[in-house]
């Protein structure tokens, strides 16, 4: 027993004088600078189009659901309200383009629930990072996700008869405001996503403020064609602008006045939302 204590005694000693090497080495050492506000929001972006890549079903939201929105509402209403499909569809393709991008938006919310369901962020809070950096890398994800959505319901829009008077130029300063206000809009969602306790309850208080914001708009009909107390909440819908300014820069015009509605809204949901998203992060 003695001899065995002496042997381990003999091997602590040779080893400690390597150990003091390795710590002075260490310390000696320059440290790795510490990962900007930028990085870590795009390495958490690529960490939820990588959840895309190994859950391929995500995507349907993206492509099935679309297709089915420009299809369904143009052929069920285009002979009713314009009296035909082709002229209908050139009102209806900015609108609906609008309505489903937003709708899309609440997917950010049930994505945050389930990680925060499965622990996950406990470990990111852990982390030596800025603190926003998750909640921003789950919307810039996102943000992939609703260009994906645009460029297919543009396409079916194109083979069904849609045709942008702005050209290029227009549908990619439409599609450019919508992506930005949809950034913004999700942050409601992460708010939900963080203060719900399942994702089931995510989804459905959801749907009870997208359905609202996205049918009592200017997407399917001119507001003029509503009752006087319904076009006061339409006309002064964030949906109602970004609409408008989308479809009038893919006719080709500037709408000032609701490009800058709809930035002012976006600004406005950043403002409120994020500060609210982040302390219910911070005490989670």
């Amino acid at each position: 027993m003695t001899t065995t204590t002496t042997t381990q005694e003999t091997e602590l000693e040779r080893e400690a004088p390597r150990a003091e090497e390795l710590a002075a080495l260490l310390l000696s050492a320059e440290r790795p600078a510490r990962p900007s506000a930028l990085t870590t929001s795009l390495t958490f972006g690529w960490r939820a189009m990588l959840k895309i890549k190994h859950v391929p079903e995500q995507m349907f939201d993206v492509t099935a659901f679309p297709i089915m929105m420009v299809l369904m509402y143009t052929y069920l209403f285009g002979g009713a309200i314009a009296g035909s499909v082709s002229a209908y569809v050139q009102f209806l393709l900015p609108g609906i383009l609008t309505m489903s991008v937003v709708m899309i938006t609440m997917y950010t919310g049930v994505a945050v629930n389930t990680d925060i369901v499965k622990g996950v962020f406990d470990r990111f809070r852990s982390l030596p990072i800025w603190r926003p950096s998750p909640m921003v890398g789950y919307l810039l994800g996102d943000v992939v996700r609703y260009l994906i959505a645009s460029a297919v319901m543009l396409g079916v829009g194109l083979l069904i008869g849609y045709r942008p008077a702005g050209g290029v130029a227009g549908v990619l300063l439409g599609v450019a405001l919508l992506m930005v206000f949809a950034f913004s809009f999700s942050w409601i969602w992460t708010m939900f996503g963080l203060l719900l306790r399942t994702e089931k309850s995510v989804m459905g208080v959801s749907m009870m403020v997208i359905f609202p914001l996205t049918f009592l708009s200017n997407v399917f009909v001119d507001p003029r064609t509503m009752p006087g107390w319904l076009q006061a909440f339409v006309n002064n819908s964030p949906v109602t602008h970004v609409a408008a300014a989308v479809r009038e820069l893919m006719a080709g015009g500037w709408p000032a006045a609701d490009i800058a509605w709809s930035l002012g809204w976006s600004a406005l949901l950043v403002a409120v939302f994020g500060p609210v998203t982040m302390r219910l992060y911070n005490r989670r």
